[in-house]
């Protein structure tokens, strides 16, 4: 093993003690969650940056489908009769 992965990192003041090892797994975490990466060449080797880029890409377009489903459900319940069964059942959903 290098000395590099022995090595602990340290974020900030007051914070833990983060080993190279505990950070490879958090990656291959990561790398599991996000489809792009893992329905990708599965036996290819995915370098950390390119698992945290396509985990930020993920988020922002996770962040995208909620902000388009908000709009698509503030369209739906403005265009609903308030006092209606089906706002009743959308109002109920998102409480």
């Amino acid at each position: 093993m290098s000395g590099r992965s022995s090595r602990s990192r340290r974020s900030g003041v007051g914070s833990r003690n983060i080993s190279d090892e505990q950070i490879a797994d958090l990656i291959s975490k990561l790398q599991q969650l996000i489809p792009e990466i893992r329905n990708g060449r599965s036996s290819s080797r995915v370098s950390a940056s390119k698992v945290l880029q396509e985990t930020c890409n993920y988020i922002r377009s996770l962040q995208r489908e909620v902000d388009d489903l908000s709009d698509r459900l503030s369209q739906l319940l403005a265009s609903t009769d308030p006092e209606s069964a089906q706002a009743a059942i959308i109002r109920s959903l998102l409480m």
